[in-house]
Protein backbone atom coordinates (compact mmCIF):
# COMPACT_ATOMS: atom_id res chain seq x y z
CA UNK A 1 0.00 0.00 0.00
CA UNK A 2 1.02 3.63 -0.46
CA UNK A 3 2.75 5.03 2.59
CA UNK A 4 -0.07 7.19 3.96
CA UNK A 5 -1.56 7.50 7.44
CA UNK A 6 -5.09 6.51 6.37
CA UNK A 7 -3.77 3.30 4.82
CA UNK A 8 -1.80 2.55 7.98
CA UNK A 9 -4.97 2.93 10.07
CA UNK A 10 -7.14 0.83 7.76
CA UNK A 11 -4.57 -1.96 7.51
CA UNK A 12 -4.07 -1.97 11.27
CA UNK A 13 -7.80 -2.62 11.75
CA UNK A 14 -7.84 -5.33 9.08
CA UNK A 15 -4.77 -7.00 10.51
CA UNK A 16 -6.31 -7.09 13.97
CA UNK A 17 -9.52 -8.64 12.63
CA UNK A 18 -7.77 -11.25 10.52
CA UNK A 19 -5.35 -12.10 13.33
CA UNK A 20 -8.24 -12.88 15.66
CA UNK A 21 -9.50 -15.40 13.13
CA UNK A 22 -5.98 -16.77 12.52
CA UNK A 23 -6.22 -16.00 8.81
CA UNK A 24 -2.76 -14.46 8.37
CA UNK A 25 0.45 -16.24 7.48
CA UNK A 26 3.61 -15.51 9.46
CA UNK A 27 1.49 -13.87 12.18
CA UNK A 28 0.71 -10.99 9.84
CA UNK A 29 4.34 -9.96 9.31
CA UNK A 30 3.85 -9.99 5.54
CA UNK A 31 0.32 -8.58 5.48
CA UNK A 32 1.05 -4.86 5.23
CA UNK A 33 3.99 -3.81 3.08
CA UNK A 34 4.68 -0.23 2.07
CA UNK A 35 4.74 0.33 -1.69
CA UNK A 36 8.38 0.44 -2.78
CA UNK A 37 7.69 2.71 -5.77
CA UNK A 38 5.75 5.14 -3.56
CA UNK A 39 8.58 5.34 -1.05
CA UNK A 40 11.03 6.14 -3.85
CA UNK A 41 8.60 8.82 -4.99
CA UNK A 42 8.60 10.41 -1.53
CA UNK A 43 12.40 10.28 -1.33
CA UNK A 44 12.87 11.90 -4.73
CA UNK A 45 10.40 14.69 -4.04
CA UNK A 46 12.57 15.68 -1.08
CA UNK A 47 15.43 16.20 -3.53
CA UNK A 48 13.44 17.89 -6.30
CA UNK A 49 12.08 20.43 -3.84
CA UNK A 50 15.60 21.84 -3.64
CA UNK A 51 15.31 23.03 -7.27
CA UNK A 52 11.58 23.60 -7.36
CA UNK A 53 11.96 27.09 -8.79
CA UNK A 54 14.22 25.79 -11.58
CA UNK A 55 11.68 23.08 -12.47
CA UNK A 56 9.04 25.81 -12.78
CA UNK A 57 11.28 27.87 -15.09
CA UNK A 58 12.05 24.89 -17.32
CA UNK A 59 8.38 23.99 -17.60
CA UNK A 60 7.37 27.59 -18.38
CA UNK A 61 10.10 27.78 -21.03
CA UNK A 62 8.82 24.60 -22.68
CA UNK A 63 5.23 25.86 -22.57
CA UNK A 64 6.28 29.13 -24.17
CA UNK A 65 8.20 27.43 -26.99
CA UNK A 66 5.50 24.85 -27.71
CA UNK A 67 2.67 27.38 -27.64
CA UNK A 68 2.90 28.20 -31.38
CA UNK A 69 4.13 26.37 -34.46
CA UNK A 70 6.45 29.28 -35.31
CA UNK A 71 8.30 29.04 -31.99
CA UNK A 72 8.62 25.26 -32.29
CA UNK A 73 10.06 25.59 -35.79
CA UNK A 74 12.49 28.29 -34.64
CA UNK A 75 13.65 26.11 -31.74
CA UNK A 76 14.09 23.10 -34.08
CA UNK A 77 16.06 25.26 -36.51
CA UNK A 78 18.54 26.28 -33.78
CA UNK A 79 18.84 22.66 -32.67
CA UNK A 80 19.69 21.68 -36.23
CA UNK A 81 22.28 24.44 -36.52
CA UNK A 82 24.00 23.19 -33.36
CA UNK A 83 23.73 19.60 -34.64
CA UNK A 84 22.12 18.34 -31.42
CA UNK A 85 20.24 15.04 -31.27
CA UNK A 86 16.47 15.31 -31.04
CA UNK A 87 14.22 18.28 -31.67
CA UNK A 88 11.30 17.96 -29.24
CA UNK A 89 10.92 19.25 -25.68
CA UNK A 90 8.66 17.23 -23.38
CA UNK A 91 6.38 18.26 -20.53
CA UNK A 92 6.24 16.67 -17.12
CA UNK A 93 3.28 15.33 -15.19
CA UNK A 94 3.37 17.29 -11.94
CA UNK A 95 2.28 14.27 -9.87
CA UNK A 96 4.92 11.90 -11.29
CA UNK A 97 8.51 12.68 -10.34
CA UNK A 98 9.97 10.39 -13.03
CA UNK A 99 8.32 12.49 -15.74
CA UNK A 100 9.86 15.58 -14.11
CA UNK A 101 13.25 13.91 -14.37
CA UNK A 102 12.60 13.08 -18.03
CA UNK A 103 11.62 16.70 -18.72
CA UNK A 104 14.77 18.04 -17.04
CA UNK A 105 17.07 15.50 -18.70
CA UNK A 106 15.58 16.33 -22.10
CA UNK A 107 15.82 20.11 -21.56
CA UNK A 108 19.42 19.71 -20.39
CA UNK A 109 20.37 18.42 -23.85
CA UNK A 110 19.18 21.73 -25.31
CA UNK A 111 20.89 23.94 -22.75
CA UNK A 112 22.74 25.88 -25.45
CA UNK A 113 19.59 26.40 -27.50
CA UNK A 114 17.62 28.47 -24.96
CA UNK A 115 19.85 31.61 -24.94
CA UNK A 116 20.03 31.56 -28.76
CA UNK A 117 16.26 31.23 -28.90
CA UNK A 118 16.09 34.27 -26.55
CA UNK A 119 18.18 36.32 -29.03
CA UNK A 120 15.56 35.71 -31.73
CA UNK A 121 12.48 35.83 -29.50
CA UNK A 122 12.44 39.02 -27.35
CA UNK A 123 9.50 37.92 -25.18
CA UNK A 124 11.38 34.85 -23.98
CA UNK A 125 13.19 36.07 -20.86
CA UNK A 126 12.60 33.46 -18.13
CA UNK A 127 14.78 30.54 -19.16
CA UNK A 128 17.17 29.03 -16.54
CA UNK A 129 20.53 30.71 -16.02
CA UNK A 130 23.87 28.92 -16.43
CA UNK A 131 24.20 28.24 -12.70
CA UNK A 132 20.67 26.78 -12.71
CA UNK A 133 21.58 24.33 -15.47
CA UNK A 134 24.56 23.22 -13.39
CA UNK A 135 22.18 22.38 -10.55
CA UNK A 136 19.84 20.55 -12.96
CA UNK A 137 22.74 18.41 -14.17
CA UNK A 138 23.74 17.49 -10.61
CA UNK A 139 20.16 16.57 -9.72
CA UNK A 140 19.72 14.50 -12.88
CA UNK A 141 22.90 12.56 -12.15
CA UNK A 142 21.34 11.51 -8.85
CA UNK A 143 17.81 10.97 -10.11
CA UNK A 144 18.92 8.72 -12.96
CA UNK A 145 19.51 5.88 -10.49
CA UNK A 146 16.05 6.39 -8.99
CA UNK A 147 14.50 6.55 -12.46
CA UNK A 148 16.06 3.20 -13.40
CA UNK A 149 14.98 1.60 -10.12
CA UNK A 150 11.41 2.86 -10.53
CA UNK A 151 11.17 1.39 -14.03
CA UNK A 152 12.45 -1.98 -12.80
CA UNK A 153 9.99 -1.96 -9.92
CA UNK A 154 6.83 -0.69 -11.60
CA UNK A 155 7.26 -0.94 -15.38
CA UNK A 156 7.29 -4.66 -16.05
CA UNK A 157 5.10 -7.32 -17.64
CA UNK A 158 5.59 -9.73 -14.73
CA UNK A 159 6.12 -9.50 -10.93
CA UNK A 160 9.61 -8.33 -10.05
CA UNK A 161 9.65 -8.42 -6.23
CA UNK A 162 12.85 -10.47 -6.34
CA UNK A 163 14.64 -7.46 -7.88
CA UNK A 164 13.58 -4.81 -5.34
CA UNK A 165 16.23 -5.43 -2.69
CA UNK A 166 19.15 -5.00 -5.08
CA UNK A 167 17.70 -1.73 -6.39
CA UNK A 168 17.16 -0.37 -2.88
CA UNK A 169 20.73 -1.36 -2.04
CA UNK A 170 22.01 0.47 -5.13
CA UNK A 171 20.17 3.64 -4.09
CA UNK A 172 21.57 3.43 -0.55
CA UNK A 173 25.11 3.13 -1.95
CA UNK A 174 24.51 6.22 -4.12
CA UNK A 175 23.18 8.29 -1.22
CA UNK A 176 26.04 7.26 1.05
CA UNK A 177 28.61 8.11 -1.62
CA UNK A 178 27.15 11.59 -2.10
CA UNK A 179 26.69 12.39 1.58
CA UNK A 180 30.22 13.78 1.88
CA UNK A 181 30.36 15.32 -1.57
CA UNK A 182 32.52 18.44 -1.81
CA UNK A 183 29.63 20.36 -3.39
CA UNK A 184 27.36 22.00 -0.81
CA UNK A 185 24.34 21.83 -3.12
CA UNK A 186 24.74 18.07 -3.66
CA UNK A 187 25.16 17.46 0.06
CA UNK A 188 22.01 19.46 0.75
CA UNK A 189 19.92 17.45 -1.73
CA UNK A 190 21.30 14.06 -0.69
CA UNK A 191 20.92 14.90 2.99
CA UNK A 192 17.19 15.44 2.60
CA UNK A 193 16.77 12.33 0.47
CA UNK A 194 18.80 10.15 2.82
CA UNK A 195 16.78 11.34 5.78
CA UNK A 196 13.60 10.16 4.08
CA UNK A 197 15.25 6.92 2.93
CA UNK A 198 16.38 6.04 6.45
CA UNK A 199 12.92 6.77 7.81
CA UNK A 200 11.20 4.20 5.59
CA UNK A 201 13.99 1.64 5.17
CA UNK A 202 15.13 1.48 8.79
CA UNK A 203 12.68 -1.37 9.44
CA UNK A 204 13.59 -4.65 7.76
CA UNK A 205 11.24 -5.41 4.85
CA UNK A 206 10.69 -9.15 5.21
CA UNK A 207 8.72 -9.59 2.00
CA UNK A 208 11.35 -7.84 -0.09
CA UNK A 209 14.13 -9.96 1.44
CA UNK A 210 12.25 -13.27 1.12
CA UNK A 211 11.39 -12.60 -2.51
CA UNK A 212 15.06 -11.87 -3.23
CA UNK A 213 16.11 -15.12 -1.52
CA UNK A 214 13.68 -17.06 -3.70
CA UNK A 215 15.59 -15.87 -6.74
CA UNK A 216 17.82 -18.89 -7.54
CA UNK A 217 20.61 -16.54 -8.62
CA UNK A 218 20.77 -14.96 -5.16
CA UNK A 219 19.44 -17.19 -2.38
CA UNK A 220 20.64 -16.34 1.12
CA UNK A 221 23.75 -14.61 -0.15
CA UNK A 222 21.73 -11.63 -1.35
CA UNK A 223 20.93 -10.45 2.19
CA UNK A 224 24.48 -11.23 3.34
CA UNK A 225 25.62 -8.77 0.66
CA UNK A 226 22.91 -6.11 0.79
CA UNK A 227 22.15 -5.80 4.50
CA UNK A 228 25.63 -4.54 5.54
CA UNK A 229 25.24 -1.84 2.88
CA UNK A 230 21.71 -0.84 3.89
CA UNK A 231 21.64 -1.12 7.70
CA UNK A 232 23.98 0.10 10.45
CA UNK A 233 26.42 -2.54 11.76
CA UNK A 234 24.46 -3.32 14.94
CA UNK A 235 21.34 -4.18 12.92
CA UNK A 236 22.86 -6.29 10.14
CA UNK A 237 23.01 -9.70 11.82
CA UNK A 238 19.78 -9.07 13.70
CA UNK A 239 17.92 -8.46 10.44
CA UNK A 240 19.58 -11.41 8.69
CA UNK A 241 18.44 -13.70 11.50
CA UNK A 242 14.98 -12.14 11.40
CA UNK A 243 14.61 -12.89 7.68
CA UNK A 244 15.89 -16.46 8.00
CA UNK A 245 13.55 -17.16 10.91
CA UNK A 246 10.58 -15.63 9.06
CA UNK A 247 11.27 -17.81 6.03
CA UNK A 248 11.52 -20.97 8.13
CA UNK A 249 8.36 -20.04 10.05
CA UNK A 250 6.52 -19.43 6.79
CA UNK A 251 7.75 -22.72 5.39
CA UNK A 252 6.60 -24.56 8.52
CA UNK A 253 3.15 -23.01 8.23
CA UNK A 254 2.77 -24.27 4.67
CA UNK A 255 4.06 -27.68 5.75
CA UNK A 256 1.52 -27.77 8.57
CA UNK A 257 -1.31 -26.86 6.19
CA UNK A 258 -0.19 -29.62 3.83
CA UNK A 259 -0.11 -32.14 6.67
CA UNK A 260 -3.50 -31.01 7.98
CA UNK A 261 -4.94 -31.53 4.52
CA UNK A 262 -3.36 -34.99 4.32
CA UNK A 263 -4.50 -35.97 7.80
CA UNK A 264 -8.02 -34.78 6.96
CA UNK A 265 -8.13 -37.26 4.11
CA UNK A 266 -6.77 -39.97 6.40
CA UNK A 267 -9.38 -39.18 9.07
CA UNK A 268 -12.16 -39.47 6.50
CA UNK A 269 -10.87 -42.89 5.46
CA UNK A 270 -10.49 -43.98 9.09
CA UNK A 271 -14.05 -42.84 9.86
CA UNK A 272 -15.41 -44.92 7.00
CA UNK A 273 -13.34 -47.88 8.15
CA UNK A 274 -14.61 -47.53 11.72
CA UNK A 275 -18.24 -47.39 10.59
CA UNK A 276 -17.79 -50.54 8.55
CA UNK A 277 -16.23 -52.39 11.47
CA UNK A 278 -18.96 -51.24 13.85
CA UNK A 279 -21.56 -52.75 11.52
CA UNK A 280 -19.54 -55.92 11.24
CA UNK A 281 -19.24 -56.24 15.03
CA UNK A 282 -22.95 -55.77 15.52
CA UNK A 283 -23.79 -58.47 13.02
CA UNK A 284 -21.15 -61.01 14.13
CA UNK A 285 -21.14 -60.28 17.84
CA UNK A 286 -17.37 -59.70 17.79
CA UNK A 287 -15.71 -57.89 20.65
CA UNK A 288 -14.67 -54.24 20.29
CA UNK A 289 -10.98 -55.13 20.61
CA UNK A 290 -10.60 -55.45 16.82
CA UNK A 291 -11.88 -51.92 16.30
CA UNK A 292 -9.47 -50.56 18.91
CA UNK A 293 -6.62 -52.40 17.26
CA UNK A 294 -7.42 -50.98 13.83
CA UNK A 295 -7.79 -47.40 15.12
CA UNK A 296 -4.53 -47.64 17.03
CA UNK A 297 -2.67 -48.81 13.92
CA UNK A 298 -4.24 -46.02 11.88
CA UNK A 299 -3.12 -43.39 14.39
CA UNK A 300 0.36 -44.84 14.49
CA UNK A 301 0.67 -44.87 10.69
CA UNK A 302 -0.63 -41.30 10.54
CA UNK A 303 1.95 -40.28 13.12
CA UNK A 304 4.77 -41.91 11.12
CA UNK A 305 3.56 -40.24 7.91
CA UNK A 306 3.46 -36.86 9.69
CA UNK A 307 6.99 -37.14 11.04
CA UNK A 308 8.33 -38.28 7.69
CA UNK A 309 6.61 -35.50 5.75
CA UNK A 310 7.74 -32.71 8.07
CA UNK A 311 11.32 -33.95 7.94
CA UNK A 312 11.34 -33.98 4.12
CA UNK A 313 9.86 -30.51 3.86
CA UNK A 314 12.37 -29.02 6.30
CA UNK A 315 15.29 -30.70 4.56
CA UNK A 316 14.26 -29.31 1.19
CA UNK A 317 14.43 -25.75 2.46
CA UNK A 318 17.91 -26.37 3.81
CA UNK A 319 18.91 -28.02 0.53
CA UNK A 320 17.75 -24.93 -1.37
CA UNK A 321 20.02 -22.77 0.77
CA UNK A 322 22.94 -25.18 0.49
CA UNK A 323 22.68 -25.69 -3.29
CA UNK A 324 24.91 -23.51 -5.42
CA UNK A 325 23.53 -20.37 -7.01
CA UNK A 326 22.10 -20.44 -10.51
CA UNK A 327 24.93 -19.11 -12.69
CA UNK A 328 25.59 -18.67 -16.39
CA UNK A 329 26.96 -21.74 -18.20
CA UNK A 330 28.36 -21.48 -21.71
CA UNK A 331 26.31 -24.35 -23.14
CA UNK A 332 23.13 -23.30 -21.31
CA UNK A 333 20.16 -21.52 -22.87
CA UNK A 334 19.34 -19.70 -19.61
CA UNK A 335 19.68 -15.92 -19.75
CA UNK A 336 20.88 -15.22 -16.21
CA UNK A 337 20.71 -11.44 -16.43
CA UNK A 338 17.08 -11.43 -17.59
CA UNK A 339 15.92 -14.50 -15.67
CA UNK A 340 12.22 -14.55 -14.79
CA UNK A 341 12.47 -16.05 -11.29
CA UNK A 342 8.75 -16.73 -11.14
CA UNK A 343 8.90 -18.77 -14.36
CA UNK A 344 11.94 -20.64 -13.00
CA UNK A 345 9.91 -21.75 -9.98
CA UNK A 346 7.05 -22.82 -12.23
CA UNK A 347 9.33 -24.87 -14.48
CA UNK A 348 11.14 -26.56 -11.59
CA UNK A 349 8.29 -27.07 -9.14
CA UNK A 350 8.19 -30.83 -9.71
CA UNK A 351 11.85 -31.31 -8.84
CA UNK A 352 12.44 -28.66 -6.15
CA UNK A 353 10.55 -27.56 -3.10
CA UNK A 354 7.81 -24.97 -3.63
CA UNK A 355 6.32 -23.14 -0.63
CA UNK A 356 3.61 -21.32 -2.48
CA UNK A 357 6.21 -18.94 -3.89
CA UNK A 358 3.50 -17.57 -6.19
CA UNK A 359 1.90 -15.98 -3.14
CA UNK A 360 5.19 -14.53 -1.95
CA UNK A 361 5.99 -13.06 -5.37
Amino acid sequence: MDSTSNNDTALRCLKDTFSRNKCLLAKGKLFHVRCCAHILNLIVHNGINEIKYIVVRVRESIEFINKTDGRRLLFAEIVQQLQLPGKVLIYNCKTRWNSTYEMLACALKFQEVFPRFRDREPDFDFYPATKDWEKVKKVCDILQVFWTATHIISSSDYPTANLYLNEICRIKILLDSKTNDKDDFVRSIVGRMKQKFDKYCDECNLLMAIAAILDPRCKIRVINYCFPLIYPPHKVQVNINKVRQALYDLYDEYAEMHLSSSSGSSSSSSSQLQTGNDLANKSSGSSSSSVTHLLGMSEFLSHIATMKSVQILKNKLDIYFEDGLLIAIEDSNVDIMNLDALKWWKDTKNTRFCIECLLIF
